[in-house]
């Protein structure tokens, strides 16, 4: 029984025995004693005054006597007005450390035949234009939040919903079509998503100039520049094309669906190779080319029994004037689609596949409204979690040089990112003389996990739900909160695991309830402690910015240990076996706490 649980249970038997009440346990509150003060956990006792009839420090002091009287746990006490300041006995402490120790997850709950599904939806890129860095934070909030959500014990289905479909991906056919000569990724030495980005950027391109030659036209008639803009739109030759292709595509025309085909293939052959690189991947993969089909037939049910309306002009609305919200478009008046339409059949489609319990969307902050309409749109359509559903909403990656716009071709690309970011920690280790002794093959790697481990650090330690700027210089720095500072930690102690293994000294299964113990030790012993409850709070809160500042405090907690205290070079054989066990386990948290985000750690550098 874990030390809190202990104490609990011993004072609600003390409260009973002596005010004669059983009190619920939530009435019990335990949290850490404040830095300054002598103990360990504090008790507070004005939750009790009601029962006990009594003063704070009259309570605190009787609860006090009988803890320490009858319950192991605790070795003494004080009282601060209406707090009891409880010493935690060290045999508790070692019995703690010994827990987690044979605990290879601890912390972290298991899953079992009842546990319920969530799925995880995160990407959701358009096949139009390479991966950047807003999706770059979209895949890692995502899979970090499916990681926690199974510790938090979860069964997972992480998912991706393709947008593969509308007139963004006829603009990048229509431009192959013109300007590309018959040129495939083979041919240009290119991954695939790069070259129908370009492509998409090329139409942009020359839209501009069209746009630019028909406005200087239409002004030199006489029309002020507003109207001159709005019929350069209208009459653009090319934007006519690419309507004209996707209507065509909407037909079904063999032809167009053949290179959308092929085209796409190239983009998902790109996407791939980003996806290994970030370390994220999916159980299941939707596409929109599928999806808006089935929406329309659910939008068109929904519609029959009388949950939608349609106006004068064929169109389908869900009218949300009662909720407060306005009227929403479902399906246009020539019947086709919209984003809404598609994430319904989306969510039908999923919950055909699955017995879904949670759904969780993990899309930018500018969908915030569109998420609440899907909601309510969901939950009158008889889905048993669209009432709560969850949009994990983040905010933007900003840059110092401003946003990104991926028509002008202005992107910080996903790929660029990260072969920038391993050649940064290739660089940085080599200038800080972490590389001795290595191959060049060991070298690449660990500047490929310090790389990652900076960027995907860098990112999920701040808070998901506000902007951020991302500094990639303060990202690799080996100092301070980041990535490389707790992957550093961590090879330090498995660097002084293999020394002690090179003298012969095996780290103990378990140890002595007498074994010494002093308050730095026992400060680690806590701190490894609360790794289950950040873990809890992280799923409560689909923070994983909590387990990121975790793993630093823990970090920064046992480098402060080991900076007053020697592990190979302690003063006796029971010193030394008990700070090989906390170094052990503290190396095993770090381990398990960086993976759920994503993040791997070296065993040397």
């Amino acid at each position: 029984m874990k030390i809190e649980e202990q104490i609990t249970h011993a004072a609600l038997s003390a409260v009973k025995e002596l005010y004669g009440t059983e009190v619920p346990a939530t009435m019990i509150q335990l949290q850490k004693t404040r830095s300054g003060f002598e103990g360990n956990l504090t008790l507070v006792t004005f939750p009790l005054l009601k029962t006990s009839r009594k003063k704070p420090e009259d309570t605190a002091r009787e609860l006090g006597e009988h803890l320490k009287k009858n319950c192991k746990a605790v070795e003494g006490f004080n009282v601060v007005k209406g707090f009891l300041n409880l010493v935690v006995a060290p045999a508790a402490w070692i019995g703690l450390l010994n827990d987690i120790h044979a605990d290879e997850k601890f912390g972290e709950k298991r899953l079992t035949a009842d546990s319920p599904l969530a799925m995880v939806e995160y990407s959701s890129p358009n096949t139009n234009k390479p991966l950047h860095l807003g999706h770059v934070r979209n895949n890692l909030l995502g899979w970090a939040l499916a990681q926690i959500m199974e510790a938090n014990g979860y069964k997972v289905i992480k998912t991706n919903i393709v947008n593969d479909r509308g007139i963004h991906i006829c603009k990048s056919m229509l431009a192959w079509q013109k300007w590309g000569e018959g040129v495939t990724p083979e041919k240009a030495g290119k991954k695939g998503d790069h070259l129908i980005g370009d492509f998409y950027v090329a139409f942009d391109k020359h839209y501009r100039a069209e746009q630019k030659e028909l406005m200087e036209k239409y002004t030199s008639l006489g029309m002020d520049e507003e109207t001159a803009k709005n019929k350069a739109e209208q009459e653009s030759p090319l934007m006519k094309e690419a309507r004209e292709m996707l209507v065509k595509w909407e037909a079904g025309d063999s032809d167009i669906r053949n290179l959308w085909r092929t085209m796409n293939g190239w983009v998902y052959a790109g996407f791939d190779e980003t996806y290994k690189a970030l370390g994220v991947s999916f159980d299941k993969i939707y596409y929109e080319s599928n999806t808006y089909l089935e929406g329309k037939k659910k939008v068109e049910e929904g519609l029959a029994k009388g949950l939608f309306i349609r106006k004068e002009d064929n169109s389908v609305w869900a009218d949300l004037t009662d909720e407060g919200l306005d009227q929403k478009l479902l399906l246009r008046g020539d019947g086709t689609s919209v984003y809404m339409t598609q994430d319904i059949g989306t969510a039908e489609m999923r919950f055909k596949d699955y017995p879904i319990d949670k759904m969780i969307y993990v899309v930018g902050n500018e969908q915030n409204y569109h998420f609440q309409v899907l909601s309510i749109l969901l939950d009158r359509l008889g889905f048993k979690w669209g009432k709560d559903l969850v949009h994990f909403s983040y905010g933007m990656v900003e840059l110092p040089n401003g946003k990104m716009k991926s028509r002008e071709g202005t992107v910080v690309d996903a790929d660029d990112l990260i072969e920038a970011m391993i050649s940064d920690a290739r660089k940085t280790s080599d200038e800080l003389g972490k590389f001795k002794d290595m191959s060049e093959e060991e070298k690449n790697e660990i500047a490929r996990v310090v790389g990652l481990g900076a960027l995907k650090y860098f990112i999920l330690k701040v808070d998901a739900r506000k902007n951020m700027l991302f500094n990639p210089e303060e990202s690799i720095d080996f100092n301070g909160n980041t990535g490389p500072f707790i992957q550093y930690t961590y090879a330090r102690i498995r660097s002084i695991l293999r020394k002690a293994a090179e003298t012969k000294f095996t780290v103990p299964a378990t140890l002595p309830d007498d074994a010494p113990l002093n308050e730095k030790e026992i400060q680690l012993i806590q701190k490894m402690n609360d790794f289950g409850v950040a873990v809890a709070q992280a799923g409560i809160d689909y923070s994983p910015s909590g387990i990121a500042n975790y793993c630093y405090e823990l970090t920064k907690e046992f480098n402060q240990f080991y900076h007053d205290y020697s592990i190979l070079n302690a003063e006796s054989e029971e010193e030394k076996s008990v700070r090989l066990v906390l170094a052990h386990d503290v190396a095993k948290i770090i381990k398990n706490g960086m993976a759920l985000l994503g993040i791997e750690v070296p065993e040397r550098m």
